[in-house]
């Protein structure tokens, strides 16, 4: 006898379903069409390409969720009923291949091993995965999770679902005397289970009831997921898809200078898919649990501030449509109204949020987007960044008060300044901290002195060097960002080197990823992967090892922008005896220590302070030893442990100082 069973056994009025099936697949269809003209309202941007790259991380992000996973307890039990879903689904589509369109599938080993085994599996894990939503619900109750109504009915639905299934499939197994019943274990249980409870007369009746019930609650879920939080379901995989494929540290979108208006400061001046990024949020609050700003109690949610530009893109869609002259904005301002000025400054741009978001939501363009609006069209920023740029355009660097020169920490060092025409391996840029900074000038000498020891060929700028233009660009001034660039464009091509390499991944980060847009390619390295290399190749030697226990702070430029962080651990391997000891945020998850997006030059008026809070995570790994890879973060760090009053206690150095002279430290 070939294994298989009756579809719809026990059902009568088969053709009910399908006129029921009728005005949810309307409802269903009608609700993605209003979203998908509502994501149309924004402006156009080119998100078609590379059509393999992008259903690779549908694979990646969407059905393995591997960035949910990176918090274990909600990643499995997503992930569990998710899994157990899609199988569901695609069982569902077994039965209307077989049923509706003739194609035989459900028998023999096909229907014992997915129909019946795999389905009945996938449905118990996916019942487990539900109750596990509940419990995180109800009793863990994270502070960054919202619990509202519709996340109760959702839940609740799923899972009567799910019960609903399998008591069908139990009772058609107990009433028929179904052969194949050991193949099916937990609808089974499920009909023993029921069996024991009502008469058998009752049985037959029972499960043409349910057979309905469960019907109708999937159809009304159907219908009702474009207009509630279960349109995740298709937007979080179109997010996903339409991801940005550009370096990470090139996710700012440029800026037409001949345009009317720059920046946004209406909802209909972002692009579709900015529209796009808010109906994805599915308000798991893990970008805000990583958002140094956030944790700090600045305001600044990038949960909360997606969903306030969502709600009011929905509030704002009849007004949108309703204009009669669609090249000018219908919709209200959004900055001071939808979202506030220090809501704006209280960014770092460290794109934890958007490292750990997954689906892929796009929170820093957008914030600069709107900086860019204040800065370019109302000149409004705070005073220190207001005369950071001054300074900028001015003086070739942001700083205010410095007596130094470009020059003068390389006294007596014996380097070389590169002349146009003349050949080097490498172009030391040494950035503006390092190289006018007094603290910041002692990374740039142990560095040039690794590199004479190391016999490499590399020669400076001096002079001709200026500033890289990250802060402009962060803090929202593009005009002025291109103009600093096309200028370094324009001094790096008339020289003749074969790699740029610099101790500040700012300016790492400006020249590899941003300046490639506006013409000026050139291969950057971080003085971290030149000393990792020196190191393994043998031409920096191993000096005698330290004892001291040392951590590393991972800069958000060089880490999550740009994904380096072996390169700097082998070097302190090289010198530390117990290697790194980690800070419980590190890598990708690292804590930003508060000077990123223009910060560098704005005084934080709540407390605690950003660079505070990284400083007492240093501190409880007990090192004695702070190692850094950015001038920022040395700033920051130094100042965070003397607030802490453990300035004294832990020693911040470079990894260049560090692997000069490893038995001063």
């Amino acid at each position: 006898m070939t294994p298989t069973r009756e579809v719809y056994w026990n059902v009568g009025h088969i053709w009910l379903m399908y006129v029921l099936l009728i005005p949810t697949l309307f409802l269903l269809t009608y609700g993605l069409y209003r979203r998908y003209r509502l994501w149309r309202l924004g402006k156009p941007e080119a998100r078609f390409d590379s059509l393999f790259l992008r259903l690779k991380g549908i694979f990646i992000y969407g059905l393995a969720q591997t960035r949910l996973l990176r918090s274990p307890f909600a990643g499995i039990f997503h992930l569990l009923f998710f899994s157990g879903f899609v199988i569901l689904f695609l069982g569902t589509l077994v039965v209307l291949l077989h049923e509706d369109f003739g194609f035989h599938l459900m028998q023999g080993a096909f229907y014992l091993y997915f129909q019946s085994l795999a389905l009945d599996v996938f449905g118990l894990l996916a019942t487990l995965g539900i109750l596990m939503a509940v419990l995180r619900r109800c009793f863990m109750k994270p502070a960054g999770l919202n619990n509202l109504w519709q996340d109760a009915v959702i839940l609740g639905s799923l899972l009567l679902i799910l019960i609903t299934g399998f008591l069908i499939e139990g009772l058609r197994i107990v009433v028929t005397r179904d052969p194949w019943a050991n193949w099916s274990p937990v609808g089974l249980t499920a009909g023993k289970f029921f069996a024991a409870l009502f008469s058998p007369s009752a049985l037959a009746p029972l499960h043409a009831t349910l057979w309905w019930i469960h019907l109708l609650l999937v159809f009304a879920l159907m219908a009702w997921l474009p207009y509630s939080k279960l349109l995740h379901l298709f937007t979080s995989m179109a997010n996903i898809y339409f991801r940005s494929l550009a370096p990470k540290g090139a996710m700012l979108k440029p800026v037409d200078l001949q345009a009317a208006t720059y920046g946004v400061n209406s909802i209909d001046q972002f692009t579709w898919k900015d529209l796009l990024d808010l109906d994805a949020c599915t308000e798991c609050g893990r970008c805000q649990d990583a958002c140094p700003a956030f944790v700090t109690g600045k305001p600044l949610s990038p949960k909360a501030f997606v969903l306030d530009l969502r709600d009011h893109l929905h509030a704002q869609n009849p007004k949108l449509r309703s204009a009669k002259q669609p090249q000018e904005s219908a919709a209200p301002l959004l900055i001071g109204n939808v979202i506030k000025e220090e809501t704006l400054w209280s960014c770092t741009t460290c794109m934890a949020c958007m490292e750990e978001c997954p689906v892929m939501i796009e929170q820093v363009p957008k914030i600069v987007d709107m900086r860019r609006q204040l800065v370019m069209e109302e000149g409004r920023l705070p005073g220190s960044m207001e005369q950071a740029l001054r300074n900028l355009e001015a003086r070739g660097h942001p700083f205010t008060g410095l007596s130094s020169s470009r020059l003068d920490w390389c006294d007596g060092l014996n380097l070389r300044i590169l002349s146009q025409g003349e050949p080097a391996e490498y172009l030391y840029w040494v950035g503006c901290s390092t190289a006018l900074n007094g603290r910041h000038q002692k990374i740039a000498r142990a560095f040039a002195r690794l590199l004479q020891r190391a016999d490499v060929d590399f020669a400076i700028l001096g002079d001709k060097e200026c500033c890289s233009g990250d802060p402009a660009r962060r803090m929202g001034n593009e005009y002025l960002f291109e103009l600093v660039a096309r200028r370094n464009i324009e001094v790096l091509r008339a020289q003749n080197f074969k790699k740029i390499v610099t101790t500040c991944p700012h300016c790492f980060n400006t020249l590899k990823n941003e300046y490639s847009r506006l013409g000026g390619i050139f291969e950057v390295v971080h003085h971290s992967q030149l000393l990792s290399e020196l190191v393994r190749s043998g031409r920096l030697k191993d000096a005698d090892k330290i004892d001291a226990k040392v951590t590393y702070h991972d800069p958000c430029y060089l880490g999550r922008y740009n994904e380096i962080y072996d390169e700097p651990r082998e070097i302190i391997h090289a010198v530390s005896r117990s290697g790194t000891t980690e800070m419980a945020q590190h890598r990708e998850r690292s804590f930003c220590c508060g000077a990123g997006g223009g910060l560098m030059w704005a005084e934080e008026s709540n407390t605690p302070r950003i660079n505070d809070e990284r400083a007492r995570q240093a501190l409880q790994t007990g090192a004695q030893i702070l190692a850094v890879a950015c001038p920022f973060c040395m700033t920051m760090m130094e100042d965070g442990l003397k607030s802490c009053g453990a300035d004294a206690q832990v020693k911040v150095l470079d990894l260049a100082e560090l692997l000069e002279q490893p038995n001063d430290t």
